[in-house]
């Protein structure tokens, strides 16, 4: 990935809600330098927030910007997608090139859920890049910072 296609990618995503342990959430980005920063607050029986921020390589990049691009999540519309309520809410922005997205609704508890839209196939898409990239950077966080080796 050269200098100039690194300039002009960036992706943050967030899911939380405010409930009875205050304000939980889940957020994740990754900067055009390359940083990935995350961060986990549950306040379920007193936790702390929980931060990490690393450093991959382009090439680590690269293939998140593979995933993205054969998600075609850029090609989507959230204009019929569930507003955000009660329950929570997701937001996903993507800097790709010349392009700019950002989408938020509520929290997706099943597929089941997503049926139900007017917007199946786009939610469903949107759902399941979401599963990837929560994989993915779970999968960097932990190897990164993986105490014990095996």
């Amino acid at each position: 990935m050269c200098a100039a296609e690194l300039k002009n990618f960036y992706v943050r995503y967030y899911i939380g809600h405010k409930g009875k342990f205050g304000h939980e959430f889940l957020e994740f980005e990754f900067n055009p330098d390359g940083k990935l920063r995350y961060a986990n607050n549950s306040q379920y029986k007193n936790d702390t927030i929980i931060r990490k921020q690393v450093h991959v390589s382009p090439a680590v990049l690269q293939e998140l910007k593979r995933v993205i691009e054969d998600s075609e999540i850029m090609k989507e519309d959230d204009g019929n997608w569930p507003q955000p309520d009660r329950v929570g809410r997701q937001e996903l922005e993507i800097v790709l090139g010349d392009e700019h997205i950002s989408f938020t609704t509520s929290k997706i508890g099943s597929l089941l859920e997503i049926n139900e839209t007017k917007d199946p196939e786009g939610l469903r898409g949107f759902y399941y890049l979401v599963q990837d990239l929560k994989c993915f950077v779970f999968s960097l966080i932990g190897l990164h910072f993986k105490i014990k080796p095996i």
